[in-house]
């Protein structure tokens, strides 16, 4: 019996998969537990729509990334920030920070987990943090940290 899983099942497939189980399995465990349904000709019809509508939207993200990427490359972002003797800065720039001077200063909601500083920012200067938009799209934006 051919089977359509509707959610991810240990050690046979994963959610979207047409698996070839026994008709007893297939019935009583996959079926009865709304793990799976029939794979009929209208449910293969569906799956092969949902996975077309999947594709699209994935393709449409990945497009909006790519966008905001470009645009995202040619801003900077100033940080004012207090500092101690010798003009060194109490403490460093958090990827929060700069999250947060992004919204401010040019309107994007870029989520702090996405950005990658290669080293904590304790100094005065312009640098380069990397931020992933998505699983193909990384782009650096500038942020420029000057004394208060």
């Amino acid at each position: 019996m051919k089977v359509i899983l509707t959610a991810d099942v240990k050690a046979l497939g994963k959610k979207g998969e047409v698996v070839e189980v026994s008709d007893g399995y297939g019935r009583n465990a996959i079926i009865k537990k709304n793990l799976g349904v029939e794979a009929t000709p209208k449910a293969l019809n569906d799956l092969k729509l949902q996975n077309k509508h999947a594709d699209k939207v994935a393709q449409e993200n990945l497009e909006k990334a790519r966008e905001l990427a470009k645009e995202i490359e040619t801003k900077k972002v100033v940080i004012s920030v207090k500092a101690g003797e010798g003009g060194r800065i109490f403490g460093s720039v958090s990827t929060k920070e700069i999250s947060q001077a992004a919204k401010e200063q040019l309107g994007f909601e870029l989520d702090k987990k996405k950005m990658q500083l290669a080293d904590p920012i304790k100094a005065f200067g312009t640098y380069e943090v990397a931020i992933k938009l998505h699983t193909q799209v990384t782009t650096k934006l500038t942020v420029q940290v000057v004394e208060a």
